[in-house]
């Protein structure tokens, strides 16, 4: 359970982000359990769309076109290079995620908590990447406040991640988040999802599928946070 003082700083942030989620989410840009160490140099900062198979696809087609990233926001990531979708995949989580334009500030919250060794070192896991844009959803004075603060920055990160890796076939549902205070409901079908936490504000899966060399990583438009 979270200290009284943990406490008020997720109500603070929670109640800091309820204007900015009435806004419509925002696709251009933007976590079992492992031993948290200290943070790793490559965390020191979860193509072309995939559409729905048509009918007329042979059942091997279909299965390829489900193991391909999907949504809007994939388009806004590099064609080529570390950052790229290929490039991702050769490297562990936090390794891939410092490469990628879209989670800029994920990486430097990963980094501010240590928590770049625990993702990397991680095995089979599934992470629900926030994107810059969900970051910037937060006034900068409470975002600066929470990414100073070690302790609360690892609890909220920390929620972002369960294991294993989930396919968009198998990610709709409850799952044990990797802290273990909380559970991260996804809902939704296809190339629809939303997910969230505690029974907090959801977010929408805006880049899902995306393969790293120990992860899953499904990029969304909201930081998780439970219910205050």
């Amino acid at each position: 359970m979270f200290t009284s003082t943990r406490v008020v700083k997720f109500a603070g942030l929670a109640a800091a982000m309820a204007l900015p989620l009435t806004f419509a989410a925002c696709g251009s840009s933007t976590d079992s359990s492992a031993t948290p160490s200290t943070g790793t140099s490559s965390a020191a900062s979860s193509p072309s769309m995939s559409s729905s198979p048509s009918a007329s696809m042979s059942p091997s087609a279909s299965s390829s076109m489900t193991d391909q990233p999907f949504g809007a926001a994939c388009s806004k990531v590099p064609a080529s290079g570390k950052g790229s979708f290929d490039g991702m995949s050769s490297d562990p989580v936090a390794t891939a995620a410092s490469n990628n334009p879209l989670l800029s500030t994920l990486v430097t919250a990963v980094g501010k908590a240590g928590l770049g060794d625990t993702l990397n070192n991680a095995d089979n896991i599934t992470v629900f990447a926030p994107s810059n844009d969900a970051f910037a959803k937060i006034p900068a004075k409470t975002l600066k406040s929470v990414l100073a603060d070690k302790k609360t920055l690892t609890s909220i990160l920390t929620e972002h991640v369960t294991s294993p890796k989930l396919t968009p076939d198998t990610v709709a549902g409850a799952h044990q988040s990797l802290n273990k205070a909380q559970k991260i409901t996804v809902k939704g079908s296809g190339e629809n999802f939303t997910v969230s936490v505690g029974g907090g504000a959801s977010a929408k899966v805006l880049c899902g599928n995306v393969q790293t060399a120990n992860a899953t990583v499904y990029i969304i438009d909201t930081v998780l946070l439970p219910k205050s």
